[in-house]
């Protein structure tokens, strides 16, 4: 299989001169081992604690563990021996001038930031590596998003055919390397290995089916706020069972959850989300969607088009090591704006639209929020599945997403 580049290889090089520690973290399948193979495996030993021989050796005595695999190291899903991670502090904390002794991966973000937290707080950078983003399936990882200052903008040149094509394969490695994967059969079983191992070690659930039916039906939400109240009621399930469920889906990097952007920060925490599948192809599977028509023409074409682009901007920007706060913006008059990116000096707001037609309508949102919140707000995008680059008004651009 072919390696592709990553955005984030920039960020490891660096970070690993820094560092002591180095935690890389992601969903299953993303390319974690891929990447730190590629990028170190010539100078770093390589252990792979999902070995239930090697699991148990690092529990049974962990300073002799750490003693007989002694840096420069990978210990690949820490999670399954996270009794490590304080003997890691020590011998560290021993040699603390130098960098790069381990690198720690791991697809459960609430286990590995609690031990990174607690062991390894001021010794250890925490890193994502998420799906491929489509700049890096097109080969060029360092290409930036459309506002941000530089010279490599992204131009992917997909028709408008294989565009919806690539929803349904989604972006993890293994499906964008080999074009001759079942992709249904692969996202089949995806989900089924993601519920046997993470949901079952994160949280007791007993009934995998009834938990089958909630990501169904979160699914089908999709791009929507979601009401936990009806959604509980709709299912049968009471609230804090559907709270427990979706910090799962967070948690193992299966969902993301945008909230309402406010300039008061108390109002953003409560008020209703709008929650995203991370990967499209994921999303698509579970939704039943089989073939490009079927997702163009079919009910969710709007939710799948602007998961595709929550999905890129995400990737993106935690790819280059950013960790910048996401929103949408929604008034109690229906004005909307599907995605706020605050870059810490303006705010960016984005509109997508499944017409492959611009015009001026589409940035009635932007042009409110512009006026609410003035010198605060950097121009705005539209972007839609077509071809055309052009301005809609003083506010806002229209963007294919080819080229997002």
């Amino acid at each position: 299989m072919k390696y592709i580049k990553r955005t984030l290889e920039a960020v490891l090089k660096q970070t690993i001169k820094e560092f002591p520690v180095i935690v890389l973290s992601g969903p299953r399948q993303s390319g974690k081992t891929t990447l730190l193979k590629h990028l170190f495996e010539k100078n770093y030993d390589y252990i792979s604690l999902e070995l239930p021989d090697v699991q148990s050796a690092a529990i049974r005595d962990p300073r002799g563990f750490l003693e007989f695999y002694s840096p420069p190291v990978i210990f690949d899903e820490i999670q399954y021996a996270p009794v490590l991670l304080p003997y890691i502090k020590e011998r560290v904390d021993t040699y603390r001038t130098r960098a790069g002794q381990y690198i720690l991966t791991g697809s459960q973000n609430i286990l590995l930031t609690q031990g990174v937290t607690e062991s390894l707080a001021g010794r250890a950078v925490m890193l994502r590596l998420l799906p491929l983003s489509y700049r890096e399936m097109a080969g060029m990882p360092q290409a930036l998003l459309p506002w941000e200052q530089g010279v490599r903008p992204f131009k992917k040149g997909l028709s408008y055919k294989e565009l919806w094509k690539s929803f349904l394969r989604g972006g993890y490695p293994e499906l964008s390397a080999s074009g001759e994967r079942q992709l249904m059969l692969w996202h089949a079983g995806y989900v089924q290995t993601y519920l046997e191992r993470d949901v079952r070690s994160i949280r007791q659930i007993g009934d995998l089916s009834q938990f089958q039916i909630f990501l169904r039906a979160l699914a089908a939400r999709s791009a929507q706020l979601l009401n936990l109240s009806e959604f509980s009621r709709d299912l049968g399930l009471a609230v804090n069972t559907i709270k427990s469920w979706l910090s799962v889906l967070e948690a193992t990097y299966q969902i993301i959850i945008l909230r309402p952007y406010f300039a008061n920060l108390g109002k953003r925490l409560v008020k209703t989300p709008k929650v995203y599948f991370a990967d499209v192809g994921t999303l698509c599977y579970l939704v039943g969607l089989k073939d490009a028509e079927h997702a163009l023409a079919g009910p969710m074409g709007g939710a799948l088009m602007e998961t595709a682009v929550v999905n890129e901007v995400v990737r993106t920007l935690t790819h280059q090591g950013k960790e910048l706060p996401i929103y949408f913006w929604r008034t109690s008059t229906g004005q909307e704006v599907d995605l706020i990116i605050d870059t810490g000096r303006k705010l960016v707001p984005i509109e997508v639209k499944l017409s492959t037609t611009p015009n001026h309508s589409m940035v009635k949102g932007i042009e409110t929020f512009r006026k609410i919140f003035k010198e605060k707000t950097a121009k705005g995008y539209v972007v839609h599945p077509g071809t055309t680059k052009l301005p809609l008004g003083p506010d806002a651009f229209a963007w294919p997403f080819a080229e997002f």
